[in-house]
């Protein structure tokens, strides 16, 4: 093929109104754009990785990823806009060329700012739970799921906007369908609002024991409408979070000790200077103990069948089996202490008084009348 026809091929033949050699500028450039951008985002990936090591930056190693992310396929339309860019197309396809760029580049940045939005929530749900790989709570997942929601529903409105869709009618339309369907899954979105608070307050977290009305059980899992709780009968137990936050919740796992208060009753038996050794013989018992700390013992008051004493004290100690041997350990030298000074453990009895006994009535004999 001599020069002549080669320049005849190249400039005088036509493809879509476009020239030969316009065509294959337009590839050269794009090959050399896509490699170019993909060079640039390596860079761009190792220089952010290296200073956040250095660092020790959050937002550094936020970034390297994000970077490292993206998306391979939009680098590929980039260069071949590029590419287009540079072919003599009429104005009406240069002004869809432009459309398309700010869609590629709006879909490059919502996939940054998507994976930029996964790492924060994890690492904020990492920090707060204090382990590596953290499963995502509740709220984590909430959270995340709201603002992915917002980030595409803007960019879908920013696209349809940028080819021209009047949105202002079709945002109108949403708004009148979102409310429609608030009203009809109302209760779903009570729940879940529910367990947004729960998540926010921590009023209770995985692993807590807690006492909900006359449920009680050891929390399993917190979801987005139920919570599930282990019963200490083994068997589990489904909560609606509504239900959760408008009951009143006891939560013993954050129970770092324990306030006791118990009274006993002695006999009436009892004389006055036995019932004055009574609270030394309790302080002196509860002090004598591990775990223990001592607070007040005093006789309360007479009650029907008893003279009643009431004692207080702490454990140091959020066990409830801990509790339990205590106070047991407490009765037992307790009864062995007042058999000692010689009082009895009252019981309940009622005495009557009789004020007088009526006199049993008795007929009269048959008097004989004298003739």
């Amino acid at each position: 093929m001599n020069r002549e026809s080669l320049s005849e091929l190249l400039f005088d033949t036509r493809f879509l109104t476009v020239t030969v050699a316009n065509w294959l500028i337009a590839f050269t450039v794009m090959i050399i754009a896509f490699f170019a951008l993909r060079i640039v985002v390596s860079f761009l990936r190792r220089r952010l990785a290296h200073a956040a090591e250095h660092t020790d930056s959050l937002f550094g190693r936020v970034a390297a990823v994000v970077v490292g992310g993206t998306s391979n396929t939009l680098i590929g339309l980039v260069a071949i806009l590029i590419g287009v860019g540079l072919l003599d197309l009429p104005p009406r396809w240069m002004e869809r060329v432009s459309s398309l760029w700010f869609i590629v580049v709006a879909l490059q940045v919502a996939l940054w700012a998507n994976r930029a939005i996964t790492l924060g929530m994890e690492h904020y749900v990492s920090r707060s739970a204090g382990v590596t790989k953290p499963q995502l709570s509740a709220l984590a997942s909430l959270m995340m799921w709201g603002a992915k929601v917002f980030l595409w529903a803007i960019l879908l409105l920013a696209m349809l906007s940028n080819l021209g869709v009047n949105i202002t009618a079709f945002v109108a339309s949403l708004g009148v369908g979102g409310i429609a369907v608030a009203l009809a899954v109302q209760n779903i979105l009570g729940d879940l609002f529910a367990s947004l608070s729960i998540a926010v307050d921590k009023p209770f977290e995985v692993g807590d024991f807690i006492v909900v009305g006359s449920q009680s059980g050891t929390v399993e899992h917190v979801g987005l409408k139920t919570t599930r709780i282990r019963s200490l009968g083994g068997e589990q137990i489904v909560m609606a979070n509504t239900a959760m936050l408008s009951s009143t919740v006891q939560n013993y796992k954050r129970l770092s000790e324990r306030r006791v208060v118990f009274k006993f009753g002695l006999t009436y038996d009892c004389t006055a200077e036995q019932a004055r050794q009574v609270p030394g013989i309790v302080e002196r018992i509860i002090r004598g103990m591990d775990k223990t700390r001592f607070d007040r013992s005093h006789f309360q008051g007479f009650g029907d069948s008893s003279l009643d004493f009431e004692t207080v004290y702490i454990v140091l100690d959020a066990g409830y089996n801990t509790y339990m041997d205590i106070q047991q350990e407490i009765n037992l030298q307790l009864m062995t202490e007042f058999a000692a000074l010689g009082v009895d453990f009252a019981f309940p009895t009622q005495t009557i008084h009789v004020a007088s006994v009526p006199t049993p009535h008795r007929p009269q004999a048959d008097v004989p009348v004298a003739a």
